[in-house]
Parts: structure tokens; sequence; C-alpha cells
């Protein structure tokens, strides 16, 4: 059965379509009661650029030019406010350039992009800037250097305009490549909502994260902010600067002095690379037992208290939260350690001992015998040190932001918690293996000191014990209730009373 009408869909020009589009759009957000005259909408064409609005810059320094391209790029009017408006050859490309006074007439929103010396011109036509939203984003040179923040001296220079911190945390640099995971943050704070709003519509439109911070007494915080020098990998770098010094001039002592001293032989050549590449690993053992140990004291704390709600130490808190830096610089030993491990076969010592001890065989006619436990000792202690590497760089993958924002909560616990603690085992079982016997012998101890490998055990070994004490079930079932909320505490029970004393039962 045909249908008595038939249509037929003809091809319609690009602008017919997209005023279609425009005006199903109008109907569709149309209030009741609205007419067409109630609603300015101008269809685009295809093509057509949409200015989003006009936005002024005072300074056409490298953070000003950056910041006008950028938001040029978004679709906003760029004009730059400059004291030679002639000089614009560095510009970007489609940016206006006025005095000061002619380019804050055109915007709400005004950059100032100078530092803090050169705001006092501002101050000479601060009626035309009355009601106007100025963005510092200025830092300074160091913290505390001046007694007020730089946008509270601005707020001073210009007490009628509406001054907004913001910006100040995004480096040219930055906006110039399009916003790297790092520098993505906007810190903003003002005493205005309206102009904090406009700039937060700004960082968005700039495809930044806009974060409110209160009014403009949070001013001194974010300018501070830029200045920290990576403040949770000081506590890391130092332990590891401490922990690497120590134990190199104590093997330097033990195999370099002594052998000189006792036996006048000159083995300083040991340094660059059989030293080195002890103190290495040891470094990394013990930073990575570091990493695990905050945790365990912790647990132990919350058994001893029978509650989670009571703070930790101070230096535990500090401890806990550079847990990450105090791996990923423990790695990095490790990755040296490795790296050293393979030049063994070509450095100059090695070849010479081989052909020495080649040389000694041939000539007394005699093969050693195959040590079938020396075998085994031999390959276990390589394998536990490949598995534990593997494992190190696991958790160092797992610890980059990329990859933790793609596991839940469960699954990162994992990798970090339960296959930390296997790597920090494999790791200790690797040095063990190492030593083998070599304890036993009365030349491990020149002038009693003992190897240098028995020193990175004892704190390896001693988070293992804790840790081990602390996932047997009858401790583990204890601390896994405090975690879930449950508190030890005394509780009175009037039902069983004593008629004579009276006394009451406590549990």
């Amino acid at each position: 059965m045909r249908p008595s009408h038939s249509f037929k869909l003809k091809t319609l020009p690009g602008e017919c379509i997209w005023s279609i589009l425009c005006d199903l759009q109008l109907n569709a957000w149309r209030l009741p009661g609205m007419t067409n005259n109630s609603i300015s909408m101008t269809p685009l064409s295809p093509g057509t650029h949409h200015q989003l609005g006009t936005v002024c810059i005072f300074g056409t320094g490298d953070f000003g030019r950056s910041l006008g391209l950028r938001l040029l790029q978004a679709g906003y009017a760029v004009v730059f406010g400059s004291r030679h408006p002639e000089n614009s050859s560095l510009l970007p490309k489609g940016a206006q350039v006025l005095n000061h006074v002619d380019a804050a007439q055109m915007s709400r929103v005004i950059f100032i992009a100078v530092h803090r010396e050169n705001y006092e011109f501002l101050s000479e036509f601060s009626e035309e800037l009355s009601g106007k939203v100025l963005v510092d984003v200025s830092n300074n040179l160091k913290k505390n250097q001046y007694p007020e923040s730089n946008a509270e001296h601005l707020k001073r220079l210009v007490p009628a305009a509406n001054v907004v911190k913001a910006f100040n945390t995004v480096s040219a640099w930055a906006l110039q490549s399009g916003g790297l995971d790092a520098n993505r943050q906007v810190l903003i704070c003002g005493d205005d909502d309206e102009a904090k709003h406009l700039v937060s519509d700004i960082a968005r439109s700039l495809g930044l994260t806009a974060l409110d911070k209160g009014s403009l007494l949070a001013a001194k915080e974010i300018e501070d902010f830029p200045l920290h020098l990576f403040p949770l990998w000081r506590i890391p770098i130092y332990i590891a600067t401490g922990l690497t010094a120590g134990l190199f001039i104590y093997c330097v002592i033990r195999d370099v002095v002594y052998t000189r001293v006792t036996k006048g032989k000159d083995n300083s050549f040991r340094i660059m690379i059989s030293l080195t590449n002890r103190v290495f690993p040891i470094v990394s053992l013990n930073m990575l037992a570091l990493c695990y140990l905050p945790g365990v004291i912790a647990g132990f704390l919350q058994l001893y208290n029978g509650t989670k709600y009571k703070r930790f130490p101070n230096w535990l808190d500090k401890w806990m939260l550079c847990r990450k830096q105090l791996g990923l610089v423990a790695l990095a030993f490790a990755l040296l350690h490795v790296l050293y491990t393979l030049i063994i076969p070509i450095r100059y010592y090695v070849r010479y001992r081989i052909t020495l001890y080649t040389a000694s065989q041939i000539k007394e006619n005699k093969t050693d015998i195959f040590d079938n436990t020396r075998a085994w000792y031999g390959d276990s202690y390589l394998s536990c040190g490949i598995l534990g590497f593997g494992l190190y760089v696991l958790l160092g993958i797992t610890s980059l932001p990329s990859v933790s924002n793609a596991v839940n909560w469960r699954e990162f616990r994992f990798v970090q918690s339960k296959l930390g603690h296997m790597t920090l085992l494999l790791c200790t079982a690797h040095t063990i293996l190492y030593g083998w016997t070599k304890f036993l012998k009365p030349s491990s101890y020149p002038w009693y000191l003992p190897p240098a490998y028995m020193l990175s055990l004892i704190v390896p070994c001693t988070v293992l014990v804790l840790k081990f004490i602390l996932i047997t079930p009858c401790v583990d079932r204890v601390v896994t209730r405090i975690r879930q909320g449950w508190e030890r505490r005394s509780v009175k029970v009037p039902n069983i009373t004593d008629s004579k004393n009276r006394k009451t039962l406590i549990l």
C-alpha cells in the first residue's frame, strides 16, 4: 500500500540550515509568554569568529604577551595598555595597543601584568579605573618581601576598583604550551563576588581550573605559593644526601683507608665504581623501608590509643605526607645501582682479575669443581634483585597522576601497600643473599667495622617484622575495627551492683 503523499528531501544551502538550527534552539529555550523580541540572538554563519568580549592587559612582558595570545585563541578581543604603543612588534597578531587610559576604557577586566615596583603609575588615572576589575598576576622574589600582599597594595592605590588576585600560579610557558596538568589550577581571591566570577569565567574559557580561595586577605598566601621549592621533597632529599655521604665515608674508611694503612696498597680506584655501587643500593633499600615505616608506626599508635580519632604527632604527619617522594628517590637510587651493575663486565679491574684467574688455572693445570650450592644462592640473589626492581618500577609508574587517576582506591592501595611490602621483602632478600656467609669471616670486620650491607638490613628488617605483627589475624582484626570507627573505652555497667558496698563494674 503506497502512502497518499510523498515527500522529497531537497538539499538546503548551508545558511538556511544554520538559520533553521538557530530557530529550533530559540524555540526550545523560549519560556512561556516570551516573544521573539525578548531574546537578542544573532545567528553566526559558519566560519565566523565568535568574540567572547574584550580583555585589557597592562604590561607587554613575557606573561602579558603569552596571556594575550591565549585569550585571542580562546575568542577574546585583546587590547594592550602600554607606555609606548608604537612598539608593538612583539605582541600577538590581532591585538590592539593603546595607551593605558584609552585601553582601560575598552574593557571592564584589566590584567595588571607589571611588577609591584611599577604600580605607582596606576594612581595617576585612578578615576578611569573606578569600577574596573583589576586582576593582579604579580609574584615576589621571596616570601614576606613586603608587609602586605601585592594585591592589597594595588587595592590601596586604586580603592575604587575591584581587585582580584589570580593567574600568578600559571607561568608564561604554561600559557604558551596549552596549560599542562601541573599548571592548570588558577587560585582566585577577592572581596567582590561578581568580579571573581568574571575572572573565573575567563580562566575556564582558557581551559584552566578556577579555585576560589576567599577574600583578598588570602592574597599573601597565594603569592607565596609559587615560591615554594619542592616542599615535600626536602625531607627525602636531606635523608638521601645524609645517608649517601655517611655510607660513602664509611666504605672509604673500611675498604680504602684500612688497606692503605695496614697493607700499604693503593686501591683508591674502587671509589668510582665499586664503592659507589655499594652505597646506592643501601640508600635505596633504606629509603624504601623509610617509605613504609611511618605506616607501621601509625598502626601501632592506633592500637595503643584504641582509636583513629587521635591526631598523630606532627613529625609523623610530615613523614607520611612525603612517602611518595621517599619512594621515588629510592627508585632513582635503585636505577643507578642497576646501571652501575650493567657496566661491571667491561671494567678494566674485572677483566684483569678474570684474565689473571684463568691464567693461574691453566698454569696450575686444575679446574675448580662446580659448586651447586653457590650456584643456587647466586641465581637466587640475582632473581630477587630483578623481581624487586621490576616491582620497584611498577610502584613508580603507579604513582604517576595519569596512572593513579585511572585506578580505583582499592587497586591503588593493593599496588602501593601490598606489592610495596613485597618489593621491600624481595630487595631485603636480595641483600641477604648478597652477603650470604660473609659475616662469619673475621676478615669481613677490618678495624671491627661490620660490612656495609649488614648496616643496610637494620631498618628494612625492622619494618618487615613490625608489619608481620600487624598482619597477624588477631592484631589485624583489631586494627581494621579501629580504622572503621571502633573505639576502645571504659563503659559503666549499672546492672551488676553489690548490695553492701555498691560497687559498679567497669568494662
